[in-house]
């Protein structure tokens, strides 16, 4: 059985984010991965140098091709700059019946460049947010979903609630990156709270960790895992792509792909 991944998402020329972390991340998973390119930009570990959006016909027809011919067990999107491209997405996806869709709401790079418009906050919220499976925002982009302050542990029980039942979600993962102490996520599927916790290693290659963390998720709930089970693989995924890092790059360096994979061949 082959199981098969589609990222919606923008390129990441430095290769730590975007479509190639996304494949990357399918790829150490065992699962066969696909793409939309949403936009180009030039990128590196120092910054965002440029965006180059797709055409809406060009994306709308790269979703046609892999859905009518390879087929889509589970998809994820990540960077959807402009609000006619997350009504274009959110359009196609209810076309095709997807219904394994996690939502990384991409907001601003690593380095501080922002990836989505204010004008899109909307139609993330109207248009794609109900389609999810899950969404995975960190802290930052809980708030601008949620429009709360998060601090604590409560407040992000309170957005993920939020996400789910004012949005219409199917679950939410708010990741506690960004937040003190011991990195906590807080995993809420409509019924019941999980927090999943892991150490934290101090460091700035943390370019994509997002993207992977979410692409770990799709590439397991495409495999049929359980969002619970698919969201532990995710965690384990980030944190040694994370503790193992590649020490490339002038600033925010991309995380280790092949980290996971290589402690599964250790085990063995």
């Amino acid at each position: 059985m082959i199981y098969k991944a589609l990222t919606i998402a923008g390129s990441d020329s430095g290769g730590g984010a975007g479509i190639q972390a996304d494949l990357k991340t399918f790829q150490m998973l065992e699962v066969y991965g696909m793409s939309a390119l949403t936009a180009v930009t030039a990128q590196n570990t120092l910054g965002v140098h440029g965006i180059y959006d797709m055409p809406l016909e060009g994306i709308a027809k790269q979703i046609d091709a892999v859905f009518e011919d390879l087929g889509v067990d589970a998809a994820k999107t990540g960077m959807l700059s402009q609000p006619q491209v997350i009504e274009l997405v959110a359009e196609r996806v209810r076309a095709h019946g997807l219904e394994r869709l996690v939502v990384d709401p991409v907001m601003i790079a690593k380095g501080g460049a922002s990836l989505l418009a204010e004008s899109a906050q909307d139609a993330l919220r109207e248009k794609l947010l109900p389609l999810a499976a899950v969404v995975t925002p960190n802290i930052p982009e809980a708030e601008v979903i949620t429009g709360r302050k998060i601090s604590t542990l409560d407040e992000m029980k309170e957005a993920a609630v939020c996400i789910v039942k004012q949005f219409g979600a199917g679950a939410a993962v708010v990741k506690g990156g960004h937040s003190e102490g011991a990195p906590t996520d807080v995993l809420y599927d409509g019924e019941q709270f999980y927090l999943l916790t892991a150490e934290r290693y101090t460091t700035r290659h943390t370019h994509g960790t997002g993207c992977t963390f979410s692409a770990a998720i799709t590439a397991e709930l495409a495999k049929g895992r359980t969002l619970l089970d698919a969201v532990h693989t995710a965690k384990r995924f980030i944190t040694l792509a994370i503790r193992d890092e590649l020490g490339i790059g002038g600033g925010h360096g991309p995380t280790n792909h092949w980290a996971y994979w290589r402690d599964e061949q250790v085990k063995k």
